[in-house]
């Protein structure tokens, strides 16, 4: 068995750091030992994956549990599409997995870092009006509870499933997820600049039209940067130059923009102006590619990000009045505001719980100032129910959770059989479960 050691750690953004004693096993009956041994010992115990939230939800206080050394699809069924994974591989290995098994996730986001079991237990999502979030895709999943049992979870158990699926790590350890994939599909994406004005009264329109849209607008202007994809025929090949992803995706949107705000963190009033300019250098472009090269974007510029998820008829009032605060306030926000949606699923703690949304995420350069623009941004959302995304940035507790989460006292009341002792817990779990 692999021993204890100490180690800091820092998540991806900067802003949540630790320093904890680890343990890192490569098999799961390791795991399981180190679960159960952890808690008879009165240790908490924090699982990690890629450190790609936002929030301190993975930051551990006593021992961190690295899931790094279980990775890989452990089975795989291509004529029911169903996948078996162990929870600590990332999107990136999965994806290419699965592509050479002919297979492919129904939908992603936009980074692929992120460990499966990390992004699932955090209600991570894609955009897409008939597409749930990621969790949705769970057939089953192997929970380790700190009393060191180890249980296969599915609709079988509807009150476990429907809590564990999206879990926050405080129900039990995830080590392996069965997915529902999808054959293999291909994607055209379509990407333009627009006016904020032409297309904010049509959103719901374009959210309808196409498999997947998602909007970015740009702070202190009026124009915005939009994208649609829709499926293709398998022999449809309009690749990408790779002369303009090379521009677009790693020079523009990577290399020059991380220089500009490194400039601009000391410079602040010339931030919107800025913008003003970038968006303004956007042009349209059209490929089309397997379905996650198009999904998945390189990020190497580091931000925190705050995101929310509310009923998806009121999203136009939510931009409209962010804009409004931008306008006011002036505040020197370089990052795009993007704008998603999602179809609603039956996952206890998940943002879409029996609701349709639509999401709206705010971003702020890992070195400035997000303060004064998240709160404004979040008493925003709180006029209408916007409920938050576990792993980005937010500063509700229990009793606000509750009232925007049907389910919450449920989930709570699962923790307490589950895990009586709070081995799972930290100081995040505390303030969003109770202590």
């Amino acid at each position: 068995m692999t021993g204890r050691h100490s180690a800091s750690w820092s998540n991806w953004a900067g802003n949540v750091t630790d320093s904890a004693a680890v343990l890192s096993p490569r098999t799961q009956d390791e795991l399981v030992e180190m679960v159960h041994s952890s808690a008879a010992a009165g240790r908490r115990i924090r699982p990690v994956g890629s450190g790609h939230s936002f929030t301190p939800i993975a930051q551990a206080g006593d021992t961190r549990l690295s899931l790094r050394h279980l990775s890989g699809i452990v089975a795989a069924d291509r004529a029911t599409g169903r996948v078996r994974v162990l929870a600590g591989t990332t999107l990136r290995v999965l994806n290419r997995a699965l592509d050479l098994l002919g297979l492919a996730m129904p939908n992603l986001g936009d980074i692929d870092a992120q460990t499966l079991a990390g992004a699932t237990s955090t209600g991570t999502h894609g955009t897409g009006a008939t597409l749930p979030g990621l969790s949705a895709g769970i057939v089953g999943l192997r929970l380790v509870t700190p009393d060191g049992a180890s249980r296969w979870v599915d609709e079988s158990d509807p009150e476990l499933f429907g809590a564990a699926r999206v879990g926050l790590g405080a129900l039990g350890v995830v080590t392996e997820i069965e997915l529902a994939c999808l054959p293999a599909y291909r994607l055209r994406a379509v990407e333009r600049p627009d006016l904020l004005d032409a297309v904010l009264p049509r959103i719901q329109e374009h959210f309808d039209a196409h498999r997947h849209f998602e909007l970015y607008w740009f702070p202190g202007t009026r124009r915005v940067q939009t994208k649609a994809n829709d499926l293709v025929a398998d022999d449809v090949d309009e690749p990408l130059a790779p002369w303009r992803r090379r521009l677009d995706d790693e020079l523009l949107s990577n290399t020059v923009f991380g220089a500009a705000n490194r400039v601009l963190t000391a410079v602040p009033r010339a931030v919107l102006p800025f913008n003003a300019v970038a968006a303004r250098a956007l042009t349209e472009r059209s490929y089309t590619a397997p379905s996650h090269e198009v999904f998945v974007t390189p990020r190497t510029v580091r931000f925190v990000e705050s995101e929310y998820a509310v009923p998806r008829e009121v999203v136009a009032d939510v931009l409209t009045d962010l804009v409004a605060w931008v306008e006011r306030h002036r505040e020197p926000i370089s990052f795009p505001v993007e704008v998603r949606v999602a179809a609603p699923d039956d996952m206890w703690l998940s943002t879409g719980y029996e609701r349709a949304n639509a999401y709206v995420a705010v971003h702020q350069y890992h070195r400035g100032d997000h303060r004064a623009y998240f709160a404004a941004f979040e008493e925003i959302v709180a006029a209408h129910a916007g409920r938050p995304h576990w792993g980005k940035v937010h500063g509700l507790g229990a009793e606000q959770l509750a009232d925007l989460y049907p389910r919450h006292g449920d989930f709570v009341a699962l923790r307490d059989r589950l895990d009586p002792e709070r081995v799972l817990t930290n100081d995040y779990l505390d303030r969003v479960l109770g202590p």
